[in-house]
């Protein structure tokens, strides 16, 4: 038995590595603990930088305060919790048979050397800087240390820059943009695929680029940046792939992050398949004695199997607590796999997700079956505000496999359900039966995501066959031999309309009026109304009385994201 108090040394301070020495001391009060820690703040709330930028808030330490508001800084750890956090010091080397790190103390240089029983590697991930001219001109920047936040808060109180690009339409691309746009700055969006958001379906993302652009950013789609152009060493614009030429002050790179795993590469620590620390499901790395937590590591999806990396804040500290049980009980706790979950608010838009869009599910070669649906998070007379969302099950079993969810009301209760559902492997007809919480200030009485569910069902039973959006934009655009009818009333369709060569007949008129439809019980007809309920009633009307061919378009007038008559 070792006669000193066990030894833990966590390499990493921002979310992972203090959630694993916390968990650590509060399973053995006597243990050494030590926290490297490379930036000069610990334990920063980094999801919470683009509302620092934005000006939610403009106390900076509430970026790195307890929920008390005690700045957790190296006298917080060292009187709070008896932890050693080392600021401003970065590991240089692990050394695995002599079970030591070596660290250096940046402002001086001084190296020493610390003595392990248990390490845990936290070092996170490392923000893509692609390789185009100018990349290190002033005013470009990322957004992944505090550091980071600073500059970018600064150029919003400076008010000194009209104008910025933001490279990169994913979440925190977006969630910078919405930042620079409320402090004034027009802000363009630069994107080289061929849609911003890529972990919705297109359909959807659509709808909420639509959305941007409503509220003042640019978006530039399938094009991106050749080369940054600069003056005297600072940034004065952007040159896309095509030749244009954009004029800025300021440039946000947010192309994604890569983990940080040279100190664990060099030690001989094994990496995974996706270039990230490979762990178990006790987060112990290939050296049974060395754990890996957050960004730098890989994780396993609970779906698929697959190995992939998440890089989010939430997964980071759920891992460093496995983690900093199990440095001190070894094998006491499991960290299986995630779902891949994500939200975040752009502008007046939530945009959440979870598990597997309909199109990374056909590429991995699942045959599914979807369901589009539009509607109030809550009662109308309660103030409801309209959700957006798309529901994607295994044919065959009716394994739930993904969900996304977009729009002004609450998504992110409906994302977290399915969140839930998919770690339960829950099927369609479980959801679909969901005793879920309901009153007038908090759902309708069947949640937007049991009604999904329902419909969903209803196609996988075939009571229902429908259309995306996106769908009968292609079948009007080719010109195809199909008949679209609008179920709503004529002063609904006075104030809105698509103007797509459909025809309007009421609901409560349909079936008077039967004769005004194609004779041809084979014809492709095409039913919606605003959100598509009397759609789908029309269509049950429609195939009672022997058509054949009867099709809903899924959302409804609030699905298309495509140009309207009115």
């Amino acid at each position: 038995m070792s006669s000193h108090p066990l030894r833990i040394v966590v390499i990493g301070g921002s979310a992972a590595g203090p959630k694993a020495a916390a968990k650590a001391r509060r399973m053995d009060e006597f243990a050494e603990i030590t926290l490297i820690q490379r930036e000069p703040d610990l334990s920063m709330a980094s999801c919470g930088f683009p509302y620092y930028v934005g000006g939610t808030f403009d106390d900076r330490n509430l970026l790195i305060c307890t929920p008390a508001g005690i700045v957790r800084d190296p006298n917080f750890f060292q009187k709070a919790k008896r932890i050693n956090a080392l600021v401003e010091t970065e590991a240089v080397a692990i050394n695995r048979a002599e079970q030591t790190v070596t660290y250096r103390h940046l402002p001086t240089g001084d190296q020493q050397t610390i003595a392990y029983d248990r390490l845990v590697i936290a070092t996170g991930a490392k923000p893509l800087r692609p390789p185009v001219p100018g990349i290190a001109l002033k005013g470009i920047t990322t957004l992944h240390s505090l550091a980071d936040a600073d500059f970018l808060r600064a150029v919003r109180d400076d008010k000194k820059a009209a104008k910025a690009v933001v490279v990169g339409g994913g979440l925190i691309g977006f969630e910078v943009c919405e930042a620079l746009r409320l402090a004034g700055i027009h802000t363009t969006v630069i994107e080289k695929t061929r849609r911003i958001l890529p972990f919705l379906d297109p359909d959807l993302s659509k709808l909420v680029e639509n959305h941007i652009r409503a509220n003042g950013p640019d978006i530039i789609v399938g094009n991106g940046v050749a080369e940054f152009l600069g003056e005297d060493g600072r940034l004065i614009g952007v040159k896309l792939d095509n030749g244009t030429e954009l004029p800025c002050e300021v440039a946000v790179v947010s192309v994604g992050v890569r983990p940080n795993v040279s100190l664990a590469e060099a030690a001989g620590i094994v990496l995974g398949e996706t270039g990230g620390i490979a762990v178990n499901d006790y987060m112990q790395t290939s050296d049974p004695l060395i754990y890996a937590v957050g960004d730098c590591v890989e994780c396993t999806s609970l779906i698929t199997g697959a190995k992939l990396r998440a890089p989010y804040g939430d997964i980071a500290n759920l891992q460093g607590r496995v983690a900093g049980q199990n440095v001190i009980e070894e094998g006491s706790a499991r960290f299986p796999g995630i779902t891949k979950t994500g939200i975040c608010k752009i502008f007046d838009y939530t945009v959440g997700f979870t598990g597997l869009s309909a199109q990374r599910a056909r590429e991995l070669g699942y045959d599914i079956e979807t369901a589009t649906i539009a509607g109030l998070d809550i009662p109308g007379y309660m103030g409801g505000k309209l959700l957006i969302s798309k529901l994607v099950a295994d044919r065959k079993s009716g394994r739930v496999l993904g969900f996304q969810c977009i729009g002004p009301g609450d998504a992110s209760k409906r994302v977290a359900t399915v969140a839930m559902a998919l770690r339960g492997q829950l099927t369609v007809t479980d959801l679909v039966n969901a005793d879920l919480p309901y009153a007038p200030p908090y759902s309708l009485a069947l949640d937007h995501v049991i009604v999904a569910a329902q419909v969903l069902e209803n196609k996988l039973m075939g009571r229902m066959q429908g259309l995306s959006a996106r769908e009968v934009k292609q079948r009007v655009d080719q010109g195809a031999d199909c008949f679209i009818l609008d179920t709503r009333g004529p002063t609904e369709f006075e104030e809105l309309r698509l103007g797509i060569g459909e025809a309007l007949i009421p609901l409560g008129a349909l079936r008077a009026r039967l004769n005004e439809l194609p004779q041809d019980k084979d014809k492709e007809i095409i039913l919606y109304c605003k959100i598509s309920l009397r759609g789908y009633e029309g269509a049950a009307i429609l195939q009672a009385y022997g058509w054949r061919n009867v099709k809903v378009m899924e959302g409804g007038i609030m699905a298309w994201p495509y140009p309207r008559e009115k």
